[in-house]
């Protein structure tokens, strides 16, 4: 009797000791195949979610842009703002109905000017490989924010909607990188709703670049997009991007963005988001809508041509100035007041208002 009761204790410790051992952390790994067993050269999905913060470390980079090409596809200056606050000088550029943005300052005072978002000289290059943009601020302060941005759009089918959105968080190396960098698609052509670049009176904004087709190495190349400062230049942010990661298009329009929170993919275009009384206005002459309000602290250019010649009355495109006057080197600056603004047959200084297109009327 005695026996066959110490029997039945020591099998039921047994049973008690194997029921706790499965309930252990960490115990359930052991019957899952081993981690390294997979290949290693598997490819990434194609729909990414958030990445952890240091994703580069396991993406093995086979094509990595150098240098840009000697020769550029287009070149446009932008408004220097920043003698607006120092002599008072008046915005040039702003038309939030039509889309052109010249607002590197802080929202309802526009006391604070961010040298880090305005844009002052913008080109493209590209080669048969890549699609270069370089976007020249006028000073890219160590300290700004790290929510800074910085963007390409390109309108590959020469619509006015924009097609492809390249953001990438401000760099901090002149190593090109793939870190903060995403490429987004507007699959289902709502970017611009009914009038491209346009305000659309009373409609609903769609949902922008809704595809996220790269996310800093993740997606189905892992070399499709880079950043990195200039090695040449410390107030210029350079952005790359596969010509194959667009579809190679053969001739699309391009136009590059500086901001912050604002520059979302969901929001464009960002002006059938906000009303005009939202948004504000940094030109002073549009008095009833002067200051800036909620679109603040964004700067953006006008859109090149590139791979054929524009009419000229493509939404948002660099108006060709009606004359060109004296050529000056492409390395030169302009005197003030002027642009520089190169073509095929060189580079020209011309009047700033050449390059605000449309006037449109103001609403009191």
């Amino acid at each position: 009797m005695y026996a066959k009761k110490k029997n039945f204790i020591f099998t039921a410790a047994c049973a008690m000791i194997i029921m706790l051992a499965c309930g252990l952390p960490g115990t359930a790994a052991v019957t899952e195949a081993p981690t390294t067993e997979a290949p290693a050269t598997e490819a990434p999905a194609t729909e990414v979610s958030a990445p952890p913060a240091e994703i580069t470390s396991s993406v093995q980079h086979e094509v990595i842009p150098v240098g840009l090409p000697a020769q550029q596809s287009g070149q446009a200056a932008d408004f220097d703002a920043s003698n607006v606050l120092t002599n008072g000088s008046l915005v040039g550029g702003d038309r939030f109905t039509f889309g052109r943005f010249e607002r590197p300052f802080n929202a309802n005072t526009m006391d604070v000017y961010f040298s880090q978002l305005d844009i002052v000289e913008t080109q493209v290059f590209q080669d048969e490989t890549w699609v270069f943009g370089s976007i020249t601020v006028k000073e890219l302060n160590a300290n700004s924010s790290s929510a800074d941005k910085y963007a390409l759009e390109l309108d590959t089918d020469l619509d006015g909607k924009g097609d492809w959105l390249i953001t990438a968080l401000k760099p901090t190396s002149t190593d090109w990188a793939v870190d903060g960098v995403q490429i987004y698609e507007d699959v289902n052509n709502d970017v611009g709703l009914e009038m491209p670049m346009l305000t659309d009176e009373n409609a609903t904004g769609g949902d922008g670049f809704e595809a996220l087709s790269f996310d800093q190495g993740k997606g189905n190349d892992p070399d499709a997009a880079w950043v990195r400062i200039s090695p040449d230049n410390a107030n210029i942010v350079q952005i790359s991007v596969k010509q194959s990661a667009l579809g190679s298009p053969s001739k699309y329009l391009i136009n590059m963005w500086a901001g912050t929170s604002l520059l979302d993919p969901a929001l464009f275009d960002i002006n059938d988001h906000f009303t005009h009384d939202q948004a504000g206005a940094a030109d002073k002459g549009l008095e009833y809508f002067y200051p800036i309000k909620a679109v603040s602290e964004i700067d953006n250019s006008c859109r090149m041509a590139v791979g054929f010649q524009p009419n000229g009355t493509e939404p948002g495109i660099c108006p060709v100035p009606e004359k060109q006057g004296s050529p000056v080197p492409p390395n030169a600056s302009c005197p003030s007041g002027t642009f520089k603004f190169c073509t095929q047959q060189g580079c020209f200084c011309s009047p700033i208002l050449i390059y605000i297109p449309f006037e449109p009327p103001v609403v009191k």
